[in-house]
């Protein structure tokens, strides 16, 4: 598991490139085979993946947690973004298909990845954060039926903002939230952008209750998204590319523009729940 610490905006204005991209850029997130997990000091978030091929893979906690097992004292958020996969928690199995998500609470022991066609291996993107008590393990999906232990994403949990003419015509899915998905205190969700347009979260914001992991994917080789962060009035920006990660801090924005249109899931850990409750910046405060 790597590790990166926390950070100080004062101390940021001051980072060149590659400082910038050593402390808050994942890169090569999804390894064929293995389970790779980046933790922040930043809320204690852990960013990560698993990729199962032929074998399946088990989350284990790794001397860095202290723990027994990874979820001794976490939660879990997982959003496929690759072929159709499994996941089994406690003996249990979840067919997780591509955009499918799960919830795993607090105390589960034994977590494994599989996917289905080891030539479209899933590809599961992971958000993870401390919790206190344990809510309950769901399946979730974007659409179709309810069931047993299935959520639906909810008509209202997606948001249709932006316009053509503004370049940020764009849908907010929201998976992980009060009101559909009970957690301690994780959120996550994915946000597609329609051809054409390339902004995302503009007019931009800060949240000072809670931190934000942004990861960008649907991205052909030679495309990027310029990933704007830092103080309203000191902004700075990284190239990030297809399947990379970005980690945000709660004093900055978050923001970022593409050569094209892109899809990325959002993850947020902090005290606060309240997914409107933020900052805006005025686009003419910005430098």
């Amino acid at each position: 598991m790597e590790l990166r610490t926390a950070a100080s905006p004062r101390d940021v204005k001051h980072y060149d490139t590659e400082r910038l991209r050593e402390e808050f850029l994942i890169e090569d997130l999804f390894r064929p085979g293995e389970i790779k997990l980046v933790y922040s000091h930043i809320d204690r978030i852990i960013t990560g993946s698993a990729v199962p091929v032929s074998e399946k893979l088990k989350l284990e906690a790794g001397a860095e947690l202290r723990a027994a097992y990874f979820l001794e004292r976490r939660e879990l958020g997982v959003i496929n973004i690759g072929g159709d996969g499994e996941i089994t928690v406690d003996g249990k199995s979840y067919p997780v298909k591509h955009r499918e998500g799960m919830y795993i609470g607090k105390g589960k022991q034994e977590i494994l990845f599989a996917s289905n066609d080891n030539k479209k291996p899933a590809k599961f993107y992971l958000n993870s954060a401390p919790a206190h008590r344990s809510c309950p393990t769901v399946l979730i999906k974007p659409e179709g039926r309810p069931e047993e232990g299935v959520v639906i994403v909810l008509d209202r949990n997606k948001v249709e903002l932006g316009s053509l003419e503004e370049s940020n015509h764009r849908t907010i899915c929201k998976y992980i939230l009060p009101g559909q998905v009970e957690s301690c205190q994780l959120e996550m969700g994915m946000t597609h952008l329609e051809p054409g347009s390339v902004w995302n979260s503009m007019p931009c914001h800060t949240h000072d209750r809670r931190m934000e992991v942004y990861m960008y994917f649907e991205l052909p080789e030679d495309a990027f998204v310029m990933h704007y962060m830092g103080e309203p009035t000191e902004t700075r920006h990284i190239v990030v590319r297809n399947e990379q990660a970005v980690i945000s801090p709660s004093w900055s924005i978050h923001c970022g523009s593409g050569s094209r249109n892109y899809t990325f899931i959002w993850g947020m850990v902090g005290e606060n729940q309240d997914f409107d409750d933020m900052d805006n910046i005025p686009n003419t405060k910005l430098m």
